[in-house]
């Protein structure tokens, strides 16, 4: 009996066998950002993309200086289409928007999104940490690209005395919304992968909702003007023209804080976007 009831008491203080688990601590927003870096410059296309875009549009402001036909002969002014063509600005805009889209899609196509959700069971942020990086990467891309576009144009412009300073009007927030396009477009991209989470059909829905839809609506009825006047390249043409438009056409719709309101909107919208997605559907 002495042993019978000694032994729930020797039993109760026995270490228990059972190792306790360890809270794993979570990861950082920093490890986060560190992981899609990584990601990203792995990818041996992306410095290649990255090179040859910078090199065509610059190279397309500088043929476009070169054409150009009409320089004034008086006071030199700032020539918006001869330092941001439209050609290769709407480029830029196709590469932006599939390079953003497939900082998702790769990793759906490929498998890789379950391993990091394996990982950061916390997809929101894994999603923000995506467009953070891919924000910044063509934040750094667009401001080299707006830069050298406008150097490069006024050393041509230079030779027939039109060349123009950055202190010169309209110079400035033409530089500041060429730099911004790019990663403008990439987030938009970046949304629209996650939405679709299919490679081509991502790609032609982001190439034809940023570049291809804008000139479908004119300016000859005034939704279609306001719906023109609500696409990101519509705003960056405003953004970049150094001139007011018509008073009586409905162009003069388009006002230049409508059209950084478009660059606010757009990206972010589709940032959320991706964040409600990736947290509602399977992987």
């Amino acid at each position: 009996m002495t042993t019978l009831a000694s032994a729930p008491s020797s039993a109760s203080s026995a270490p228990s066998s059972a190792p306790a688990t360890a809270c794993e601590p979570r990861a950082r927003f920093g490890d986060l950002l560190a992981a899609e870096w990584i990601k990203v410059r792995s990818l041996r296309s992306t410095p290649w993309t990255l090179a040859l875009i910078t090199l065509f549009v610059i190279g397309s402001s500088a043929v476009a200086a070169l054409a150009n036909k009409s320089v004034p002969s008086g006071p030199a002014e700032f020539l918006p289409y001869d330092a941001y063509p439209p050609a290769g600005y709407m480029t830029l805009m196709l590469v932006a928007g599939s390079m953003g889209a497939l900082t998702v899609v790769s990793e759906y196509s490929s498998g890789l999104i379950r391993t990091t959700t394996a990982a950061v069971p916390a997809r929101g942020a894994v999603m923000l940490a995506k467009a953070v990086v891919t924000a910044a990467l063509w934040t750094a891309v667009g401001t080299v690209i707006s830069t050298g576009s406008f150097l490069v144009s006024q050393a041509v412009l230079d030779g027939h005395g039109a060349g123009v300073g950055l202190t010169h009007p309209g110079v400035f927030r033409a530089l500041v919304a060429s730099a911004l396009l790019g990663p403008v477009c990439a987030l938009v991209g970046l949304g629209f992968g996650a939405l679709i989470r299919h490679g081509a059909t991502t790609m032609v829905t982001s190439a034809f909702v940023l570049v291809m839809l804008p000139p479908v609506f004119s300016q000859s009825a005034r939704w279609s003007a306001a719906v023109s006047h609500s696409m990101p390249a519509t705003a960056w043409k405003r953004l970049v023209q150094s001139w007011e438009p018509d008073p009586h056409s409905l162009a003069y719709d388009a006002t230049v804080p409508g059209s950084w309101t478009v660059y606010v909107l757009w990206p972010l919208i589709a940032v959320a976007l991706a964040v409600v997605l990736v947290r509602r559907r399977d992987v």
